[in-house]
């Protein structure tokens, strides 16, 4: 049955390649966006540990983290709290780097615990007016300590190079509070999140609890997974794969009906033949949804890869190639491979309920 499948699908090599190409279209988008949408969840996931915090503080129903926007008034509420050692607020720029639009950019409060951690190699930590660049993005751009950084269009000296050993803020740089919200556009009373650090022997899901009660507005988020589903971008790029998934399954098994149907009426003598010796109608129908799924599993195959490629040149494109990584899981992959199979069945469907139905004296007389 195999080798038929596939010498069948050699004789109409053409009409078996533009099938092919169809679903591999439709795979990639999923699969870019797969990708995409797990690399966009780690990123967001990353925010809530910022200034290595047990969790962090966001402006409830925000775009995304990143968008969030929090009163400075606020603080002394926070520090009140029971659960709460300490708290820092941090701005956060995007985009902004010259030489390396994905680059981070961090404002943090010097005498806070997200800058008290960082480690210094060269020259010194956060100043006003100066920029503290990451060791990773100091390499990548050749900076040292008295160089100049062009960010949101203003020149800074470099300061000093730090390491945390986080690649995000590694790839990245600091200011002071003051200084980032001045290029960010905020007042000074304003923060896009609180770092929080939480008291010895504090449940984070006793402190999550006691902070929503406390603090209407703002929604404390102490899992990377929260993160996710408290980003409208990350829901709305979910319910593009869904819709995408659903189009790819339209579009594709309309494809490989038409296909599968074309060459149904072609082959009427072959099948025919085949039903007269001996042939049944289930060993027609699975050599009709063999020939479906095979066509759909080479177009998923090459739609993988497709789209693989998509998902890491896209980023680059826009200049966030560093702030979003694409990553796609051995589940995504096996959700690609089950919608082809999926393509492949629903295109199946009606040319094998057409040759199941095929007699073959009748259809010997029709030719």
């Amino acid at each position: 049955m195999a080798v038929l499948v596939a010498a069948n699908l050699r004789r109409r090599a053409a009409r078996t390649f533009l099938t092919a190409a169809g679903v591999a279209v439709g795979v990639a988008a999923v699969v870019a966006l797969l990708a995409l949408s797990t690399g966009l969840n780690d990123t967001a996931a990353q925010f809530v540990h910022l200034g290595r915090a047990d969790l962090g503080l966001f402006q409830r129903d925000a775009g995304d983290p990143t968008s969030s926007v929090l009163p400075l008034s606020l603080l002394p509420r926070v520090r009140a709290q029971p659960e709460v050692a300490e708290v820092t607020p941090i701005q956060l720029l995007i985009g902004a780097v010259k030489g390396a639009p994905s680059a981070i950019v961090l404002g943090l409060d010097p005498s806070g615990f997200a800058a008290r951690q960082l480690v210094i190699t060269a020259g010194h930590g956060i100043a006003p007016g100066q920029a503290a660049v990451g060791d990773l993005l100091a390499g990548q751009l050749h900076l040292q300590p008295g160089a100049r950084l062009t960010i949101d269009g203003h020149s800074l000296p470099v300061g000093g190079i730090f390491h945390t050993g986080l690649s995000y803020e590694d790839s990245g740089v600091l200011l002071t509070l003051a200084d980032a919200q001045a290029l960010a556009g905020r007042t000074s009373q304003e923060a896009t999140t609180f770092a929080v650090k939480l008291r010895a022997q504090t449940p984070e899901a006793r402190a999550e609890r006691e902070l929503t009660r406390a603090l209407p507005g703002v929604v404390p988020i102490a899992n990377p997974g929260e993160a996710v589903r408290a980003g409208a971008s990350t829901v709305l790029i979910s319910k593009a794969v869904t819709l995408v998934v659903v189009l790819a399954l339209i579009i594709g098994g309309l494809a490989v009906a038409n296909t599968m149907l074309a060459a149904l009426l072609e082959r009427r003598r072959e099948l025919a033949l085949l039903a007269t010796i001996g042939w049944s109608a289930r060993q027609l129908g699975a050599l009709v949804l063999g020939e479906s799924i095979a066509v759909s599993m080479l177009g998923t195959g090459a739609g993988i890869l497709l789209g693989l490629a998509a998902s890491k040149l896209l980023p680059n494109a826009l200049g966030l190639g560093g702030f979003i990584s694409p990553a796609l899981t051995g589940w995504g992959i096996g959700r690609a491979a089950l919608i082809g199979i999926a393509i492949g069945v629903l295109g199946a469907i009606y040319p094998v309920w057409r040759v199941t139905r095929m007699h073959s004296v009748v259809a010997l007389a029709q030719i």
